[in-house]
């Protein structure tokens, strides 16, 4: 089994509405807050080194409205953001960070990019690029670096940092829309699910051909889900393809088939939610490392949360998961541990974001509360002693991590 924790740490700095965190993740943490908080900022900057990374940092920018968009808008006017990532394979662990700068007329520049790999513990692999021009390397030759361009996609024409150029290109990231499913999709490889779900058909069609047994846990949700779902099939029409579901309806004995047009939003999500959990198999080249998912409790009844959360769960023992939710209901279960709960907070235009503060902790531990209860009462807070820590402290986007 490939290790459940990619992503140890994540480290932003003036990225859009984060003046600094440092967050430490698990294989299953609950990013959760009020509306305009900051959980979706959070989300879309680990989003943006994929889209970085499979097109090009100035595509990526310019999908966010350029770098005045991106870099936090503050009285101290910062001209740069950065970006550090702590990864953990089975048999190596390391770091990848980099800082962009803004330049006249929009322009944008990256100053300082450098990653470092340490198989079974030894220093061994390395690159530190600054303003278009490799200064340290590991290996003797290093591909040429361009200022405007992160130096992780040439150096992944090298056998030390595919690897890790394959993990972070391969991250999912999704707010489903129902519309998008629901209409005739152009066929693709379906290897990874598409943010909105525009090609779930082929990621479908795929787990039923290659690995059916993921196939069978995505209905098996399903049907808990929307009760007497059978199975969902792709059905070919033209050179376009859709989804046709088999539901037992009354005293019939044979299923009845709909297509997806006549699907209800909460099924459509609910079915694009479990195929983004469960679309990695082991030990494949081109799984999903980690899924973040925007509000995966969206258009579902509250009845359906725990199934929801069970799939998380399940989920989360193979690929690194990441949710935003403000739901009560996803979050009332025992089995909801402390440790998985990251509140984020938004004060004077300042997103905040930390573990659970003692009184929360505490509460959950000894069985006091739930977290979905804690929630109601509007009782999950980040620890301000951590953050106060993270604010006097000087967070190093770059270096080796400790």
């Amino acid at each position: 089994m490939n290790y459940p924790v990619f992503l140890k740490r994540v480290v932003l700095k003036n990225y859009k509405s984060f003046a600094s965190c440092s967050v430490n993740l698990r294989p299953l943490i609950f990013l959760v807050g009020q509306n305009g908080a900051g959980k979706s900022n959070f989300l879309d900057a680990l989003r943006m080194v994929t889209e970085s990374l499979n097109t090009s940092l100035d595509h990526a920018l310019r999908e966010r409205g350029g770098i005045n968009e991106v870099r936090r808008r503050s009285s101290g006017h910062p001209t740069h953001f950065g970006i550090r990532l702590e990864f953990q394979f089975i048999d190596s662990m390391g770091n990848y960070s980099f800082r962009v700068g803004a330049r006249p007329k929009g322009g944008f520049e990256v100053q300082h990019e450098e990653c470092h790999i340490f198989p079974d513990g030894l220093a061994k692999y390395f690159f530190e690029v600054s303003s278009g021009k490799v200064v340290k390397s590991s290996a003797d030759v290093m591909p040429p670096a361009s200022s405007d361009r992160l130096y992780l996609v040439s150096a992944a024409g090298l056998p030390e940092f595919r690897m890790i150029y394959d993990a972070l290109s391969h991250m999912g990231f999704y707010n489903l829309n129902p519309d998008e499913i629901r209409d005739f999709q152009p066929p693709d490889a379906g290897d990874i699910l598409m943010r909105d779900g525009r090609n779930l058909a082929s990621v479908l069609n795929l787990m039923t051909k290659e690995y059916p047994q993921l196939k069978f846990r995505v209905v098996e949700f399903l049907s808990k889900v929307v009760p007497g779902i059978t199975n969902v099939d792709v059905k070919h029409v033209g050179k376009k393809e859709s989804l046709e579901f088999r539901q037992k309806v009354g005293a019939n004995k044979s299923p009845w088939r709909f297509m997806a047009e006549n699907m209800s939003d909460g099924t459509l999500r609910a079915l694009g939610v479990l195929t983004a959990l469960f679309q990695s198999k082991d030990n494949n080249d081109k799984r999903v490392p980690l899924v973040g998912i925007e509000e995966p409790e969206i258009a579902l009844h509250p009845g359906a949360a725990g199934v929801l959360r069970d799939a998380l769960c399940a989920a989360s023992l193979n690929t690194q998961i990441v949710v935003t939710s403000h739901s009560p209901d996803l979050l009332d279960d025992e089995s909801i541990l402390d440790e998985s709960i990251m509140p984020v907070e938004n004060r004077n235009g300042e997103t905040i974001i930390g573990p659970l503060d003692s009184a929360g902790r505490i509460a959950i531990k000894k069985r006091l509360y739930t977290a979905g209860e804690l929630l109601r009462l509007n009782q999950l807070s980040p620890d301000i002693d951590f953050i106060k820590k993270i604010k006097n402290s000087q967070l190093e986007l770059f270096g080796k991590p400790k």
